[in-house]
């Protein structure tokens, strides 16, 4: 993914831009217009349809205003992410000139602008009935009669648009279609035969995601919609096309093996376990089996898209790994599973032996608020460490001192997605935030709507607007230690070191402002002053993946020049994991370093989901004397003397902080079987043990003692309904739909009699298809979408104020820390340049696939995750003659890596990945390197990693 990547400026880590390059980007954006910049001032218009008077967006496209109006209008190949074309024919609707008019004409609603004097409309009209009907029959000629074995049926578009028009007796007799399907990977299966000709596959995957290696092929009734040849998709949301297709072409592979009809899935609002975006989900269950994640519409964050893998990650939920069984470590080193009581009886004497005041609690950014304020509550403030890496745990603590400062907006991502100019400082949000990124391709796209403004094009005109813009884009610039996926947008990139991108950052402040401290004043510092300086809503995004404080420093100072400057400037800084901020809010008072020497000195210690070998030297960690919470299989659970099998995200309820420290609820979608049980549980029976009082019942009552106990946390107590919480007639809501079957023959092995449904007294959910669904409770108890007629995810519209905005009960969260407007002193500390002669300067890179801890334990994704490798600049790679895809040692970490030629890696620098299975932990800001040629590479997808995983 790395390898041979072309990097659209190529010059010396310190020579800055050509200067011939740097007349073209003054000369191509000397002043933008800002997309999005200030809020439409909408127009409304008395539109009559079918006899009833509706006001209205006058120039939005008809269908878009209809489905808001949840009117029933049938359509395939619009969606309201990607615009308009026009392809499907779908949405006929009858035009008609004025009153007197009673023929009118047919028009295609997805393309007819709602007009500002009004207009008067039929969409129950026969002829225009008639002619959808005829629409779906030339569609369905070529369909095969294949619903009762295809994955789409039961949540089928194409089913519910086919009975929606009427259209219920096949006439044609003729032969049909065929086509061979393609591999596509691990993630999507291919059932060509399937396919409408919607176009909606390669609009997402090609022009909104930017895939490259998936196309349409053929013409007329020939249409082909696949890769030139067999192949993995390599797009990392291509995932999208299983909801995206309106019916069955693109399928969730690993759902097909364990494959259950929609209306007998269970599922629950959700938050995505693997980074800090936190993109809401459906997880969906039966069984006792997570059979899949869909995506779970938010307004503000994810909106329609999910990246692959947040959508293919959790399979680590039905590993073979999993922790089932409590377990104590005999006196042979040998683990014996006793049983609950038992093992509890095992930590409460490790905990009584410690003392008052001496048991350390350490704490996980992937653990939720609820555990991690559990633990700190059972061991106290003194002994708690939040579970993260020094340098990690300073740079998220600078994260959070900027955030609270301010002189800048913390953009969701619906705001990146409205930045006019974006400068992305020091991270590769394409393998660490994927959805971030999702997001700045959008913004890239910001110059077109603005042409297609100025020439009276509908910004919803999809084809139009693409057409008439060609390849404008909006400035993008990025200063990453690595090329990355976003490169083939940007106006110029930079490499450098960490400790350069910083400097780099503190020479574009200086270059707004020149009250800032200077740094590197190059040709590229100043022309990305320049054109933030003409946006409007200019953008600065940076992350805590390089653990450099100095970076995001130097990223406020940018953002705060801006708004000094008068514009309207925000700062996104992500995140490691799913919990970082939530973690590092709710703070500690030890260092991981200082816990773990105290643990190597014998205190006990309680280890909350978390694999401290991925934080720490090995060297360093001693679990003799150590309680073990987790859900799965760590090399820390192997070395533990207590282990506690714990729920994952799916099997409990909590809470998760995002990049935005916007707080979000997720709830249990199936209760945990046997022993297994959340943290927060395990704690507070661990408490009971000891003698000791647990304050709380319940998730809710836990999060409210957690946020009585910080002021900042207050949001917490009311994130989202309690369990006394009602829908419409007094009901719960139900985790299940209404035409959910089985429930007795389900357990038919153990009794024939249908057990009682579990019962949940921590929310307002329930475990059963009784209750109402109605889609305007808060926005955080919608636990699938379903309406009549509208069985397919594309029902979304009835749960929305308005198509592509808010859900009607409000979308989930809190926003824990505000924004604030003044602007601060200026950050006076610029880094010094960090080289040293014939050595390399290290930095860390991140993997989409097989970086993140959980999502390593899922198959599809491991297939997905490349061996180790370390990031080399060609020239470096010469003169210490090592070949891409070969083998270069480091000295200082005892390894040998696969070596990437990348010429985004400046000179000096080597770029070391992280996380990936087997890849050595960076622990030295400089190393040594030598070619290894007796190095034998391992392909990526390796079953033994796979099966290992």
């Amino acid at each position: 993914m790395f390898a041979s990547v072309a990097v659209q400026t190529a010059h010396a880590p310190n020579s800055g831009l050509p200067l011939a390059a740097l007349a073209c980007i003054l000369a191509r954006f000397p002043v933008l217009p800002a997309h999005g910049a200030v809020p439409r001032e909408l127009t409304m218009a008395s539109v009559n349809i079918d006899g009833r008077d509706y006001d209205l967006e006058a120039g939005q496209n008809l269908l878009h205003a209809c489905l808001s109006q949840h009117l029933e209008l049938p359509y395939f190949c619009w969606h309201p992410a990607l615009g308009s074309v026009g392809s499907c024919r779908l949405c006929a609707v009858i035009e008609y000139a004025d009153e007197a008019d009673q023929r009118g004409r047919l028009q295609m609603a997805c393309t007819l602008a709602v007009k500002p004097e009004g207009m008067r409309i039929s969409i129950q009209a026969p002829f225009a009935a008639d002619f959808r009907k005829q629409v779906i029959e030339w569609l369905m000629e070529n369909h095969p009669h294949d619903c009762p074995v295809c994955e789409e049926g039961g949540e089928c578009h194409l089913q519910d648009m086919t009975v929606m028009t009427g259209h219920s007796m096949r006439r044609y007799a003729g032969g049909k279609r065929t086509w061979r399907n393609q591999y596509l990977g691990p993630f999507l299966g291919h059932e060509m035969n399937r396919c409408i000709t919607c176009y909606r596959c390669v609009r997402f995957y090609r022009d909104y995601a930017g895939g490259k290696d998936l196309e349409a092929f053929g013409s007329r009734a020939r249409m082909f919609f696949g890769r030139q040849e067999d192949g993995v998709l390599e797009s990392e949301f291509a995932g999208n096309l299983v909801e995206v297709c309106p019916t069955g072409v693109f399928t969730d592979k690993p759902f097909s093996k364990v494959y259950t009809r929609k209306w007998d899935l269970q599922s629950a609002p959700s938050v995505c376990p693997h980074c800090a975006v936190g993109c809401n989900t459906f997880p969906a269950e039966r069984y006792g089996v997570l059979k899949r994640v869909h995506n779970r519409y938010h307004g503000e964050v994810n909106g329609y898209f999910l990246c692959d893998r947040g959508r293919f990650g959790s399979h680590f939920v039905n590993h073979p790994q999993r922790l089932r069984l409590s377990g104590v470590r005999g006196a042979d080193g040998v683990f014996e599973a006793g049983g609950g009581v038992v093992a509890l009886d095992a930590a409460a004497k490790m905990v009584a032996a410690a003392g008052e005041g001496e048991l350390l609690g350490i704490g996980s950014p992937r653990a939720s608020m609820e555990a991690n304020f559990a633990l700190k509550r059972l061991v106290g403030e003194r002994n708690f460490c939040v579970g993260i890496a020094d340098d990690e745990h300073e740079t998220l603590d600078v994260a959070l001192e900027i955030y609270r400062a301010g002189g800048f907006r913390v953009p969701s991502l619906t705001a990146i997605e409205q930045a006019d100019a974006v400068l992305v400082l020091g991270e590769d949000i394409a393998n660490t935030a994927p959805r971030m990124a999702l997001a700045v391709r959008q913004a890239a796209r910001g110059a077109t709507f603005d042409m297609a403004q100025d020439v009276g094009i509908p910004t919803w005109q999809d084809a139009g607007v693409r057409g008439h813009a060609q390849a404008a884009k909006s400035p993008l610039f990025l200063a990453t230690v690595a090329s990355t996926r976003l490169d083939e947008l940007a106006t110029a990139t930079r490499p450098g070191d960490v400790a350069e991108l910083a400097r780099v950052g503190f020479g574009i402040a200086h270059a707004i402002d020149a009250d800032y401290p200077p740094g590197v004043e190059d040709e590229f510092a100043a022309a990305v002053a320049k054109c933030l300086l003409a946006a409007k809503q200019p953008l600065v995004i940076a992350g805590c993946e390089a653990r450099s404080p100095a970076l995001l420093r130097a990223a406020a100072n940018v953002a705060r020049a801006l708004r000094g400057q008068g514009r309207d400037a925000a700062l996104a800084i992500a995140g490691a994991e799913a919990n970082s901020y939530g973690a590092a809010l709710l703070g500690g008072g030890l260092s991981l370093t200082d816990a773990l020497a105290r643990m190597q000195g014998g205190d006990a210690a309680v280890v909350l989901e978390n694999d401290l070998f991925r934080r720490a030297p090995a060297a360093t960690v001693e679990l003799g004397n150590s309680v073990v919470l987790d859900a799965l299989q760590t090399p820390t659970v192997a070395n533990a003397a207590v282990v506690l099998p714990a729920a994952t995200y799916a099997e409990q309820t909590g809470t998760f902080v995002n990049y935005e420290t916007r707080a979000q609820r997720f709830y249990q979608v199936f209760p945990a079987q046997g022993e297994v049980a959340p943290s927060s549980r395990w704690i507070a029976a661990l408490a009971a043990h000891c003698g000791r009082d647990a304050e709380w019942s319940d998730a809710h009552a836990l999060a409210a003692a957690c946020a009585a106990a910080h002021d900042e946390l207050a949001p917490l107590a009311n994130l989202a309904p309690d369990a006394n919480f009602r829908a419409r007639a007094n009901t719960r809501i139900p985790r299940q739909p209404h035409r959910y079957s089985g429930r007795t023959a389900m357990h038919a092995d153990a009794s024939v009699h249908e057990p009682k449904a579990p019962v949940d007294a921590e929310t307002p959910l329930a475990y059963s298809m009784e209750g109402e669904n109605a889609g305007d409770q808060p926005g955080a108890l919608v636990p699938y979408v379903w309406a009549p007629g509208w069985n397919s995810n594309q029902s979304l519209f009835k749960f929305q104020q308005e198509v592509g905005g808010a859900l009607a009960g409000g979308d989930p969260g809190v926003r824990l820390l505000p924004d604030r407007s003044a602007v601060p002193q200026a950050y006076p500390d610029v880094p010094d340049a960090a080289r040293q002669d014939g050595a390399f300067t290290a930095v860390r890179v991140h993997h989409v696939f097989g970086s993140g801890e959980l999502a390593a334990y899922s198959p599809p994704v491991l297939e997905r995750a490349p061996a180790p490798f370390a990031l080399l600049n060609r020239q470096d790679a010469a003169r210490l003659g090592v070949t891409h895809g070969g083998g270069v040692r480091i000295e200082e970490l005892g390894s040998t890596m696969q070596a990437h030629l990348d010429d985004g890696v400046a000179e000096g620098v080597v770029a070391i990945a992280q996380g990936l299975p087997d890849a050595p932990l960076l622990t030295h800001g400089i190393v040594h390197l030598a070619a290894d040629a007796d190095f034998v590479p391992r392909q990526s997808g390796d079953p033994k990693l796979i099966a290992k995983g």
